[in-house]
């Protein structure tokens, strides 16, 4: 039985009185049987639109979505945000690979769920009658497994965008994928290629936020038709007693590694795709990859502009990526000019890469991997102390420069000069000592 807001409850009743049965649906259900708090509700109802409508006259409504028998609602009290009701209906064919053709309004909520993606988003209830589950979605559920409703191959022709939605529902809520299912979604990967690229970064990116490296590893022949970048990297030998593992598993368990937040997960999925373009082998068969964290910042940068990933998002990636090689050591000087240049965040990023990279080669060499520690407990330090220095926080400023005589350039070239001089400690933050080194 589901606990429900008092504001779900009363949209509820008002079906209900009005002689229309109603049920949640979806998410919410499956949330609820996992023992996941819901975020949202979803009702279904055999009530048409229009009497949708009526009988929620009095509640502030949006109607864009009417013609497909959808009624959004703010309901009154604050235990609840937009509510979505739809009437019952099946679909027809999807030419598109993504949109119903047609939608058919219906009178039985086993016929509606019928049309839904996957049996653990296919169980609805009542408060009044108790959980309707056709397609054994709960049983699914106890035994984590992901199972399409009805044919896998038909579910994913309607609809190209399931096969991202399985893989994320997989990674979220640790699944395994039913065989029928499983097959479906490589041999129709292709189709992934119709959808907008806008879809695919939403779906890759939620995956990526819940992604284990085994996840990154079942899923390869998904991800590689999403970002063909990747492809080369599976099974790729690195030819390198650095490396226990070939490219692609190597990725894997970097980005199950590093921390769930949206740009690391991408710069580390995608921070050794310059790896194959750059290889080569010595006269020994030692392979190298010299310029790689360039290339492969080049190439990250094509990926995440092609799938229209926000600029934020793409900028701090690529920059992650374009520096995951810079080599940082646990020394004050050192990690207090870092800390400058990079600010706190993308050091603290660049960090958790770092260390996911060493320890992710799957060799010995991530037991000297204690730097990494060293240069937080440095940071930490440097916060405590002194804050982060900069340009702004430098003693002297372009004025003073300009009065010893300073033009143009020299002024920024001598103010960072000075600054690097302060920050591995040759010279200390004060007036007098900067402007006499200036002098020289």
């Amino acid at each position: 039985m589901m606990t429900l807001p008092e504001g779900i409850t009363s949209c509820l009743q008002a079906l209900e009185q009005a002689g229309f049965p109603g049920y949640l649906v979806g998410g919410c259900v499956r949330d609820s049987l996992m023992g996941i708090s819901p975020h949202d509700y979803d009702l279904c109802t055999a009530a048409l639109p229009g009497e949708i409508v009526t009988v929620f006259r009095g509640m502030p409504q949006d109607l864009t979505g009417i013609r497909h028998g959808t009624v959004r609602l703010l309901p009154p009290g604050q235990d609840v945000g937009e509510v979505e009701i739809t009437t019952f209906r099946r679909e027809g064919s999807y030419a598109d690979n993504r949109h119903p053709d047609w939608v058919a309004f219906v009178p039985d909520i086993q016929e509606d769920l019928a049309r839904r993606d996957f049996t653990i988003n296919a169980i609805a209830y009542s408060p009044a009658r108790g959980y309707v589950d056709p397609f054994g979605g709960m049983e699914d559920i106890r035994s984590g497994t992901l199972r399409c409703v009805g044919e896998p191959e038909q579910r994913f022709r309607e609809d190209a965008l399931r096969i991202l939605r399985g893989i994320r529902f997989a990674a979220r809520f640790q699944l395994g994928v039913e065989e029928k299912t499983r097959l479906a979604m490589v041999s129709l990967a292709p189709l992934i290629d119709t959808l907008s690229r806008e879809r695919v970064y939403e779906e890759l990116s939620s995956f990526l936020t819940w992604a284990r490296t085994e996840d990154i590893l079942r899923f390869a022949p998904i991800l590689t038709q999403a970002i063909p970048e990747l492809a080369p990297a599976v099974g790729f030998d690195q030819h390198s007693p650095h490396h226990a593992y070939d490219v692609f598993t190597h990725t894997a368990h970097v980005t199950g590694a590093v921390l769930p937040q949206t740009a690391l997960r991408w710069a580390a999925l995608l921070h050794d795709i310059g790896k194959v373009p750059c290889f080569t082998q010595d006269e020994t068969g030692r392979g190298h990859f010299k310029g790689h964290a360039q290339v492969g910042a080049r190439m990250a940068a094509e990926v995440l502009t092609r799938l229209h990933a926000p600029n934020p998002v793409r900028e701090t990636a690529v920059w992650l990526i374009d520096h995951h090689m810079t080599v940082l050591q646990p020394e004050l000087p050192l990690v207090r000019r870092s800390l400058s240049r990079y600010g706190q965040e993308r050091l603290e990023l660049l960090l958790s890469l770092q260390e996911a990279d060493m320890k992710g080669k799957g060799t010995s060499e991530h037991e000297n991997s204690s730097r990494y520690p060293r240069i937080r407990a440095l940071l930490s330090q440097l916060e405590q102390e002194e804050g982060r220095l900069t340009l702004k926080s430098l003693a002297v400023d372009g004025n003073d420069l300009m009065n010893l005589g300073y033009r143009g350039r020299q002024i920024g070239e001598e103010l960072n000069a000075l600054l690097e001089q302060v920050l591995e400690g040759i010279l200390p933050n004060e007036k007098a000592a900067l402007i006499q080194a200036a002098k020289k």
